[in-house]
């Protein structure tokens, strides 16, 4: 399915059910197979996915998903960036969209729901950690789109598909940023 093929089809993009969590399952293990924006190898089970998003709730953070005719076509979510305490106004954003999906606008509607859900939040700080930054040009520009600025890049950080692969760091103040206390 492609919007081309439904020309009526409106996206929503809501809070993910527990129902979700199966189509959102197979969209990961499409990029974990397929793909290297992600660095993990083998995709995670059902069970997994439902308790990362258990503990990205647990967190008091957004797991987000996207529908066309009620079929789930992308989801995202945002986790902490690191433990330590004085990290905890920085988080990280995920996106992913379902094969054959890419480049009809639902990164940009997922991410930026998702922008403005964190930043009624108390945290200050969005960065992206996009996995192979040579060849992930669509999450660059998507990330761009929505203000984020390049960091820099950590080379040859991850090991996938029988090549050493870079990840890019991108940055996106919420709210005031560091410009006020929290």
């Amino acid at each position: 399915m492609s919007l081309a093929t439904l020309p009526q089809t409106t996206l929503s993009v809501t809070d993910a059910s527990i129902e979700d969590m199966a189509a959102i399952q197979q969209i990961y293990a499409h990029h974990v197979l397929y793909g290297p924006a992600s660095f993990e190898e083998a995709p995670p089970t059902l069970e997994e996915m439902q308790q990362r998003r258990n503990n990205v709730l647990a967190a008091g953070l957004p797991w987000l998903v996207a529908k066309m005719e009620e079929r789930v076509v992308g989801y995202c979510y945002a986790t902490t960036y690191r433990p330590r305490p004085a990290y905890r106004y920085t988080i990280e954003d995920s996106v992913y969209v379902a094969e054959g999906m890419q480049g009809h606008g639902i990164g940009k509607a997922l991410l930026g729901a998702l922008i403005t859900r964190c930043e009624d939040g108390p945290w200050r700080q969005m960065l992206a950690m996009i996995g192979d930054a040579a060849g992930n040009v669509g999450s660059l520009a998507l990330h761009r789109k929505l203000g984020f600025t390049s960091i820099g890049t950590l080379s040859g950080v991850g090991f996938k598909f029988g090549g050493w692969l870079d990840t890019h760091i991108m940055q996106r103040p919420l709210s005031d940023g560091n410009h006020s206390l929290p």
